[in-house]
């Protein structure tokens, strides 16, 4: 598999990331170890001086004499000088060829019993270490002062072989880098790079492909989200294709009876007025259903476009309610169906579109009528608190469970295996919402496969003369 660009951005970031830590903690490192063996080197020099010139005060001993022994075991210089400049004495394996460290300001300090620390490099690019202490008499007065020398060779020798071991480790630490760098962009980017394959294969049509990341995290989240995505555009394109077979289906019904019907009236192939009549009611029969499937259609697709405009004005719900009842009694009847009225008045004025409710009752009313087969169905319209309470109950075959989130999705149909018998192309609950909406309501469903269903739907009341 080619390397991902994701990929290599992570490790670059990365890899980046830990050379610019590598970096600073190696610099932190060689600056610290740097200045603790300097710091070190100095207190030593220093602690020499010191020392050299208590012993140089013992009246039993020469300066000279202690100047020897105190050389004699250690790898540092001295010198030691009187106040005119001269040199009395001087022990150690520097050579004292050059003595220009010996400044008169200096040695003016230290005939003052002051004391002083420099850093001095020779002509032959030797760096030292010195520390000048002014050596006290028998009498209290002072009466010389020592130059106490030591050389960074060694200091330098050690900083380069802890920078060595610095750069050895750092090297290490590199490659170690390096290697986790691959192994953590490959962890972090294989996810979103099998995800960026999914949604093409989804986006070309593979709407069965499945993510099965299992994490309780961002990558799980998006993982979800995409598998979510991708049941409802496979639901979509399912529904959408139950949809075109259909309409073809619901269109070819009625065109099929007006062709033939037409042509036997054209053709004359009738023998009585009465069966003439007969053939002109199937003909107006199949027209209004045509007409009717042609205008949910127009209605959804406008109400997509959010092209629906309302007429609001103060409507009677109760009156509207009563109706719509009697406009689908006929019905009802036809399948010797009980029809219950429970609408308690009265009732406030709700502010809306009387045409637009009536639709929403009926389609509601029609669609229990559908799919009930035995008992009744009632019509509930209260006032609750502030709202209006419109319930349409039935006791007709229900919904199961499964099937409510979905009810109001175009074209969804629950029994797909019996929409010849039930009828409907699948788009009136889809109406009923979005103009429930439009409303500014909200519409619930309860139902129990077998025993009936209540569609239950609450308006907010406005206050009498405030417009929505």
């Amino acid at each position: 598999m080619r390397r991902s660009k994701i990929s290599i951005r992570f490790g670059s970031v990365i890899l980046v990331t830990i050379m610019i830590v590598i970096s600073f903690l190696g610099l932190t490192m060689d600056r610290m170890f740097s200045n603790f063996y300097r710091a070190e080197l100095r207190t030593e020099v220093s602690e020499l001086a010191d020392h050299f010139s208590l012993m140089s005060e013992t009246p039993e001993m020469l300066s000279e004499e202690v100047l020897l022994q105190f050389t004699g075991f250690s790898t540092i210089s001295a010198l030691l000088v009187s106040e005119q400049g001269d040199i009395l004495a001087k022990s150690g394996p520097y050579n004292f060829a050059n003595t220009s460290f010996i400044l008169p300001d200096d040695r003016q300090r230290l005939f003052q019993g002051q004391t002083i620390e420099l850093e001095y490099t020779d002509s032959d690019k030797q760096q030292m270490l010195i520390a000048g202490r002014p050596i006290m008499g028998a009498d209290g007065t002072i009466q010389s002062a020592v130059y106490v020398l030591s050389s960074t060779e060694h200091l330098e020798e050690s900083i380069q072989a802890v920078r060595k071991v610095l750069l050895l480790a750092g090297i290490g630490a590199f490659f170690i880098a390096i290697g986790m760098t691959w192994v953590t962009a490959n962890l972090l980017s294989r996810p979103l790079v099998v995800m960026e394959h999914a949604t093409r294969k989804i986006a070309a049509g593979e709407l069965e492909t499945r993510l099965a990341f299992k994490r309780d995290d961002e990558i799980g989240a998006l993982s979800d989200s995409i598998n979510h995505l991708a049941i409802e555009l496979q639901r979509y394109r399912d529904n959408r294709q139950e949809l075109f077979a259909n309409i073809s289906h619901e269109l070819r019904t009625p065109i099929t009876y007006l062709e033939g019907y037409t042509e036997v009236l054209k053709k004359r192939l009738f023998e009585t007025d009465e069966e003439r009549n007969h053939y002109l009611d199937i003909i107006h029969e199949e027209s209004r259903r045509l007409q009717y499937l042609v205008n949910d259609l127009f209605d959804l697709a406008k109400m997509e476009e959010g092209q629906v405009q309302l007429t609001l004005d103060w409507i009677q719900l109760g009156e509207i309610g009563q109706q719509s009842l009697d406009a689908i009694r006929l019905k009802a009847s036809a399948k010797q169906l009980d029809i219950h009225s429970n609408i308690h008045q009265p009732l406030p004025l709700m502010y809306g579109d009387p045409i637009r409710i009536q639709q929403i009752i009926v389609n509601l009313l029609e669609n229990a009528v559908r799919y009930t087969e035995v008992g009744s169905i009632t019509l509930q319209i209260s006032q609750v608190g502030h709202q209006l309470l419109l319930a349409v109950e039935d006791t007709g075959i229900g919904i199961p469970e499964a099937e409510i989130p979905y009810i109001f999705e175009r074209f969804h149909r629950v029994e797909k295996s019996r929409s010849r018998q039930f009828g409907g192309t699948g788009l009136g609950l889809s109406i009923t919402q979005k103009l429930v909406e439009l409303h500014h309501g909200e519409l619930r469903v309860c139902s129990k496969v077998g025993q009936g269903t209540r569609m239950e739907i609450r308006f907010t009341l406005k206050p009498q003369g405030e417009q929505a």
